[in-house]
């Protein structure tokens, strides 16, 4: 059965898909706002928003969900010590997207993908500072 649950191949194996999400996700939690094509912002969107949605049940379950979601227990960490308590009271839409525009070279529609709330982030610090 189908269950309507496809999504943007964007020209990728499942494998690759599911890697470039989980990257873009886990650069978006670093830095607070990346800049992407739409189409591989919406993919980084559903991933991040899932593991913040996560970040605010502070389980052992959750964490080991969202480790396997993200890839990367660095960023897990932070996720549930600082971005999850600060999106406590919302109940989704953690990020927005800009449109930017066209991109110079091929022209691909730019946007800018932004966590809404400062969830600890000192303006262009990540987590390496």
């Amino acid at each position: 059965m189908r269950h309507r649950r496809q999504g943007p191949k964007l020209n990728r194996t499942s494998a690759h898909r599911s890697s470039m999400g989980a990257n873009l996700a886990t650069a978006l939690l670093t830095h607070g706002r990346i800049q992407t094509t739409a189409p591989k912002a919406r993919l980084a969107r559903q991933v991040a928003e899932k593991a913040i949605t996560l970040a605010k049940t502070d389980t052992l379950h959750a964490r080991r969900q969202a480790i396997s979601l993200l890839r990367n227990k660095e960023i897990t960490y932070r996720l549930f010590d600082s971005i999850g308590p600060a999106f406590a009271g919302v109940n989704g839409g953690y990020t927005r997207v800009l449109k930017l525009g066209p991109r110079q070279g091929d022209a691909a529609p730019m946007v800018l993908l932004e966590l809404t709330r400062d969830a600890g982030f000192a303006a262009g610090a990540s987590i390496e500072s």
